[in-house]
């Protein structure tokens, strides 16, 4: 990988880092769905120019059926669901969760669509799921300052993830990668809309929430997803697949200054454990080229 790519590469795991960041601080202000539904419309109001252009709009037309899809899976939900986890879990932590993509992928792969496990990825799966079980130790509760609610929807949400994967591959081969995120947002943000207006705060957030959604939707959504599909053109999905193992470094990073979470010996080593498992289920130990994960 070239220095200039590895500097681009670097920088998308610092902005989807700092996306559970400004999940964490914005949420409690908006609620979940209110806050994922202005992250999706205005990142669907960035990519709107596209629509004047003819060929744009008749791709589009073309796979409306699949791009909702996506914009369900790949966005709405999984969104909604980290912002209800970074209400009780640090973003650290959240981010974490949300690495088990790959994981989820693999198994989904093998239930669903009856794609062979190799011995590695039966590992990884395993070591991988190890290591979701160390970062929840002690608080994997369901009573009064729990957080079991709140692991399993990020738990959900990385399901989400890798079941998108799927239908983006089976039927969104080929389509332009540009058009794949206009559509997507375009349609989540339809999705998300009669939630937001009905989950809509009735205390005005505070300008600096505001700010942190505007970032979230423009910076950590919009301008993340062309760098990444830049990434992926200038360097191939192997190299671009790589964010899922730096993506929590950052968030962790990021968490700590910024928010003054502890990093303790347990979300080390559930990290260390979790993100092991992650790439020998992504085939990085045996060479296989892994597979992007949505």
């Amino acid at each position: 990988m070239r220095p200039a790519d590895l500097l681009r590469l670097l920088l998308l795991s610092a902005i989807w880092g700092a996306s559970f960041l400004f999940m964490r601080v914005a949420v409690p202000s908006f609620g979940p769905l209110s806050l994922i539904f202005l992250r999706v419309a205005c990142a669907a109001l960035f990519f709107s120019p596209l629509l004047l252009r003819r060929q744009a709009r008749a791709e589009l037309a073309r796979h409306r059926r699949a791009l909702a899809i996506i914009g369900v899976f790949n966005s709405a939900l999984p969104f909604s669901l980290l912002a209800f986890s970074t209400l009780s879990l640090e973003a650290g932590f959240t981010s974490l969760l949300n690495a088990t993509t790959p994981l989820f992928a693999a198994a989904v792969g093998a239930i669903w669509l009856g794609l062979g496990l190799r011995r590695g990825q039966i590992f990884g799966l395993v070591l991988g799921f190890a290591g979701v079980a160390i970062l929840s130790w002690g608080h994997f509760s369901f009573g009064a300052g729990g957080a079991g609610w709140a692991i399993i929807a990020g738990l959900i949400a990385s399901l989400s993830y890798g079941v998108s994967a799927h239908i983006a591959k089976r039927h969104l081969a080929g389509v332009p990668s540009v058009i794949v995120a206009a559509g997507s947002m375009i349609s989540a943000a339809v999705a998300m809309l009669p939630l937001g207006l009905w989950a809509w705060p009735t205390i005005v957030p505070p300008t600096s929430a505001w700010a942190y959604a505007v970032i979230l939707a423009i910076v950590c959504t919009a301008l993340a997803y062309l760098l990444y599909f830049n990434l992926i053109a200038r360097t191939g999905a192997t190299n671009a697949s790589t964010v899922t193992f730096i993506v929590p470094v950052f968030a962790i990073l990021w968490g700590n200054m910024l928010l003054g979470e502890h990093l303790t010996l347990q979300i080390v080593l559930g990290m260390v454990v979790t993100l092991l498992g992650t790439a020998f289920t992504l085939g990085v130990f045996q060479g296989k080229k892994p597979e992007p994960t949505g």
